[in-house]
């Protein structure tokens, strides 16, 4: 089948959960399946234009301004125009903001698979507006798409209060880490920290991360001494907070890496002593599966979408909360859990078996022989 892929920023290595998705995802289906998939990237994001393929996947760098309010849409209208010229087999769209072109994509005569990646218009850094708009995306894409997959059960739930559909498809995100790395010294050098030394945690520096708390967090809990703490991660768009942020980190001695991917990410991430992620919003967050995956002790706050992968009640604080928390860093660090290494469950987020059943959605909706596609 020939798919045309719409609502990622791109790929290789764009900072997002739903472009991680994308670059994970996409590749199982062309290898295995023989689609031919052409992924719509935002140019503002491409640094080389001269890469046009990835993995077997075609990308194809569209314009788009590089500005928040408008990137989305505009590169979702100049996407779907493109798809119509090209006439795919399937569009398919990401994340509720670029389904506002799902009406659009139907009255072209394309075929539409929508992914759901969680209500963005919870985010604290949208406006009045663009949360008007991203409900109008959400609203257009679960009414006009002709299939929607939701990667939690949460969202499933919503949608099917909300709008009345039952029939959407839970397929979860994943994750490809396969065990520990081997330890890389040079690479904790780098970044002045030392094995199980240090407190980790990574996103992107918008408010709904709740960065700023967990600095103030860590101030109080006073393990500095013994343990430092990584964000990394950086903004797309420079704001106020994202700055402010950055200057908090500096004053506390926060170690800001900045936006790693690879062998530094892999070695910073499976040698921390603790994974923290303390969002108010999340759809199903890679991360915190990559944490699991390492088998790292972790701390999540309590919000439906961390939740929902079972860790135990230990595990979770309340959203916000920056006094319990202080208290269960100090609680953590010093009990250093019983045994270090975790053993979590993972048989439900392998890219494999999440690229099958991805298949077998576009399969039914072009009603071909899901393993001769």
């Amino acid at each position: 089948m020939k798919i045309v892929v719409i609502g990622t920023r791109g790929i290789p290595s764009i900072l997002g959960g739903v472009e991680t998705h994308c670059e994970e995802l996409y590749p199982y289906l062309a290898k295995n399946f023989g689609h031919e998939i052409t992924m719509i990237c935002r140019s503002c994001y491409v640094i080389d234009k001269k890469i046009t393929n990835y993995k077997g996947i075609r990308l194809k760098s569209i314009y788009a301004p590089r500005n928040k309010a408008f990137e989305a849409i505009v590169h979702s209208v100049l996407g779907i125009l493109y798809a119509g010229f090209k006439r795919p087999d399937i569009v398919h769209i990401h994340a509720v903001g670029p389904n506002l072109v799902a009406p659009l994509a139907r009255l072209f005569g394309l075929k539409v698979v929508m992914t759901h990646h969680g209500p963005d218009y919870e985010r604290k850094k949208w406006g009045k507006l663009a949360k008007f708009f991203l409900k109008g995306g959400e609203w257009a894409g679960v009414k006009f798409a002709n299939k929607v997959i939701v990667i939690s059960n949460e969202i499933k739930k919503q949608i099917g209060k909300k709008y009345g559909r039952k029939d959407t498809i839970l397929i979860p995100n994943g994750v490809s880490i396969e065990g520990r790395p081997k330890y890389n010294k040079e690479v904790l050098d780098k970044y002045n920290v030392q094995q199980q030394k240090y407190i980790f945690s990574l996103g992107r520096f918008v408010p709904e991360k709740g960065f700023d708390y967990l600095i103030r967090s860590y101030e109080k809990a006073g393990i500095s001494k013994h343990f430092k703490l990584v964000l990394a991660g950086d903004a797309d768009h420079e704001t106020d907070f994202s700055q402010s942020l950055k200057e908090q980190a500096r004053i506390s001695g926060v170690i800001l890496p900045g936006f790693i991917k690879g062998e530094d990410l892999a070695q910073l991430f499976s040698n921390c002593a603790l994974f923290i992620l303390p969002s108010f919003y999340e759809g199903l967050p890679i991360a915190l599966l990559e944490g699991m995956a390492y088998g790292l002790p972790i701390l999540a706050s309590d919000i439906p979408a961390n939740t929902q992968v079972g860790l135990p009640e230990s595990c979770y604080f309340p959203a916000g909360d920056e006094e319990l928390l202080s208290k269960r860093l100090v609680d953590v660090m010093e009990a250093r859990y019983a045994a270090f290494y975790q053993d979590y469950n993972m048989e439900n987020y392998d890219w494999k078996k999440i690229a099958e059943s991805t298949n077998l959605v576009y399969s039914d909706l072009c009603r071909i022989n899901a393993y001769k596609a």
